[in-house]
Formats: structure tokens, sequence, C-alpha cells
């Protein structure tokens, strides 16, 4: 007889279990439909680092014969400023910046320092440069991939093209040099400068 009730209380159990408890078949499937959702979550991640990191991961490297220079001035100073190099890749600098864009005259020195400080790159070519040298630069200026870029003209520069950014220099005799777009490639960005933020 105990042998019958415990049977019958076993039966019982399973009655009594609602039809809506999952059963341990049922589970498994929920696990494997969280682990498809945890991996496509993985994948779409992946793809967004990947073209994160397409845009702003680490520079090229700079091309052969770029000059860098450290400790440079970050004070502002009113009136003209007597630099070692020209054009000069930073130090003191006027309180205002210049906008972005192309000059046809030269442009005042202290204030393209600022800007440069704000992450810009300024192509300067020597006066008197062929029209197809200044055009050449000029699409590089223009770019829609080089934002914050200066074009202009500078008397007295001691190589037909010079790419000068914050902290780095580019001296190059032609404008179809290779090396200078790989300078743009490796500072477009403008974080290697004190303010890259800033506007420009």
């Amino acid at each position: 007889m105990a042998k019958a009730k415990a049977k019958t209380s076993k039966q019982a159990d399973k009655k009594a279990r609602p039809k809506s408890a999952p059963t341990r078949a049922d589970e498994s499937v929920d696990w494997k439909t969280w682990g498809l959702r945890g991996l496509g979550a993985v994948a779409v991640i992946a793809v967004i680092a990947f073209f994160i990191g397409t845009e702003t991961g680490e520079p090229v490297d700079v091309p052969e014969g770029t000059q860098t220079f450290e400790s440079l001035a970050r004070t502002h100073t009113d009136g003209s400023i007597a630099y070692d190099v020209e054009p000069p890749p930073g130090g003191e600098h006027n309180p205002t910046w210049l906008d972005c864009g192309v000059y046809e005259s030269p442009i005042p020195t202290e204030q393209a320092v600022h800007t440069l400080e704000h992450g810009a790159i300024w192509l300067t070519y020597q006066p008197g440069a062929d029209q197809a040298v200044i055009d050449q630069l000029r699409s590089h200026a223009m770019s829609t991939r080089n934002s914050k870029m200066l074009l202009s003209p500078y008397p007295g520069q001691p190589a037909p093209v010079i790419a000068t950014t914050w902290g780095a220099q580019l001296r190059l005799d032609s404008a179809d040099d290779p090396r200078l777009e790989q300078f743009i490639d490796a500072f477009r960005r403008g974080d290697h400068a004190p303010e890259p933020g800033a506007s420009c």
C-alpha cells in the first residue's frame, strides 16, 4: 500500500505542475537565444569600433624629412614677434586666430600661429609660384577630408612649398611630392596640438 501511495503522490505532483512552467528543454532554448543576441551585439560593437578606429586611430607615420619642435611657448602677445623658424611651427602668438581657408596674400604670422595651436595645418608657398603649384595646394586645402587648413604665400620662406603644423614642419621642393599628403594625413585630426577642439 505504501508503494502505491508513493506512486500516486508522484503522479499528483506531475498533474499539479502548471502547464506554463518551463521545462529544461525550454530553458536551454532561452540560453541559446540570449547567446545569439550576445554574439550579435559583439559583432555590432566590433563593426562600430572598426569604423571609429579608421577615422580616429593612431596617426600614420610622419614622412621622412619632417622636423619636430618641442617646448613651444603658448603665450598671447600683441604686436609683431620674431620667430626663429619661418614659417613658425608654434610659439608666442596673437590673441586672435585666423579662420581656416585659402588666402591669396600673405597673412599675419602671429595669428596663423594661433590657428596652428588649434590643430590646423598651414600650407605655404613662395610668392610668384606657378599657378599649377597653387592649384595643387588649393586642392589639398579645400578637400572635405581636411577641415583645418590654411593656405597662403609666405615671403622669404626657404623652400618652394612648406607644410607646417604645431610642433612639426616639412619643407618640399614640389607640391607633387607624395610626402605632402602623408604629412596632412598624419596631422589632419589636430590631436597633436595644444587646443585641438578649438574653432578654426
